[in-house]
């Protein structure tokens, strides 16, 4: 990839983006995308929620893919002592004085980020009511503190992880098995941290901000269950030793639910979210004189499914004038999934982009962009890709088959080779997908 985009917009310096042979519309876009990341930004959202010193202590703790950023903005804004650790992944790690930053795999656990979750168990025991605890938790936070309880081993999560993963899970289903086999999940750390006072700032990268499934919940009560738990292994059949099924088969294994004491001195604080990234770039598109329209912060489901659905809207806008006229962006958030059934290298936001490409066909006058604000789609390198109604029709001249890269799960290899992925970089925050389709109406297919 080569060459950045310029800052029309005179925006403050943020994630740099790089992309290849862009339109203006996709450029606007990209531009929108940029600016809706500042809004969420941890050094902007984290400062503000930041409680008053305490008497005694001040211990900071977390994970996420954001945490590293998040422990720099309590650093910033923090006078007095402070120690504590934070785990992220590979890569997303920024320079702190005063509180130690590891790095540890995502998605599927490793041995660094099971020595992390134990060193923060440690850091927390042994305080006092006088002290304060600051849990800084985001999206990935899940399988950065791996821990596990009782006799399960990492292994055993390595590979439920890894079978979840493939056969599209949701997020909420992967964390009702994780809690269970955690040691620091589902409020075990808040009962750890126990009777220091705790405040966790939280950034949420699931649907609804539920800081119950942020992170698998570390602060807060679980409302999931051992049954639930079994549940989720049963339906997508997944092969689970006989310590994962003695382990959730004990009454012992449960999670601190809602009314447990450990729970009097918490208090959790969602800063950032995707509502808040949609929020921001339409104000951005409507600073630019477009209308837009956010269609939902919480779109779940297979991302070809979703890409369905926002192609029938577009059409509406392009054909009707609803719910809209033209120009009009629609925008939307959430975190969509794919069932892998391929060998490529897609991730769900260019699946969602090629499957939305396919549908509009070439007479639509669009312009779209899918890209998941971590910068991380999927475990590729990009943070997504655009398309516009000459995608297919520039497909076509350079010899791909969209279809088929489609079915073989390869969105990304298609985009890639057309220059039409964007590139950020870790962006330091984490409010997971983002949508963007600017329609002008429709066009005639000569």
């Amino acid at each position: 990839m080569s060459g950045d985009l310029n800052n029309p917009a005179g925006l403050p310096a943020g994630p740099s983006v790089v992309q290849e042979k862009v339109s203006a519309d996709v450029a606007l876009l990209v531009v929108a995308f940029q600016h809706a990341l500042g809004a969420v930004d941890p050094a902007k959202m984290v400062p503000c929620h930041l409680p008053d010193p305490p008497v005694g202590r001040t211990v900071v703790i977390g994970a996420g893919k954001a945490s590293a950023a998040m422990a720099r903005a309590v650093e910033s804004h923090w006078s007095g002592e402070l120690t504590g650790l934070v785990v992220t992944r590979y890569g997303h790690a920024v320079p702190c004085e005063r509180i130690e930053v590891r790095q540890a795999a995502h998605p599927v656990p490793d041995a660094v980020g099971t020595a992390a979750a134990a060193d923060i168990l440690a850091l927390v025991g042994g305080l006092s009511a006088d002290d304060l605890v600051i849990g800084l938790f985001s999206g990935g936070g899940s399988a950065l503190l791996p821990l596990p309880a009782g006799a399960v081993t990492l292994d055993d999560k390595r590979s439920l992880t890894s079978q979840l993963l493939r056969a599209g899970a949701t997020i909420g289903e992967i964390n009702a098995v994780r809690k269970h086999l955690s040691a620091i999940k589902g409020g075990r750390l808040a009962c750890a941290c126990s009777p220091a006072r705790v405040v966790g700032l939280l950034i949420s990268d699931v649907v609804g901000a539920d800081p119950s499934v942020i992170a698998s919940g570390p602060l807060v009560p679980d409302s999931s269950t051992l049954a639930d738990a079994c549940h989720v292994i049963e339906k997508y059949r997944l092969e689970a030793s006989s310590t994962v099924l003695r382990h959730l088969s004990s009454p012992d294994s449960e999670t601190p639910k809602p009314g447990d004491p450990c729970f009097d001195r918490v208090s959790v604080h969602v800063v950032a979210s995707a509502r808040m990234l949609l929020e921001a770039a339409a104000r951005f598109f409507e600073s630019r004189g477009l209308r837009s329209v956010v269609l939902s912060d919480a779109v779940e489901g297979e991302s070809a499914d979703a890409a369905a659905v926002h192609a029938a809207l577009a059409r509406e806008v392009a054909r009707a004038g609803k719910p809209c006229p033209v120009p009009c962006v629609l925008l939307s958030g959430g975190e969509t999934t794919v069932t892998i059934r391929g060998n490529g290298r897609g991730g769900r936001n260019s699946e969602f982009l090629l499957a939305l490409a396919l549908a509009l066909g070439e007479d639509i006058d669009y312009a779209a962009l899918a890209c998941d604000s971590d910068g991380i789609d999927g475990v590729s390198e990009v943070a997504g890709a655009t398309a516009d109604a000459t995608t297919l029709g520039r497909a076509t001249a350079a010899g791909l088959d969209p279809r088929s890269l489609l079915s073989d799960n390869d969105s990304h290899s298609f985009f890639a080779a057309l220059g039409d992925t964007v590139v950020t970089g870790p962006t330091l925050t984490n409010v997971n997908d983002f949508r963007a389709i600017l329609v002008r109406g429709s066009r005639v297919v000569r």
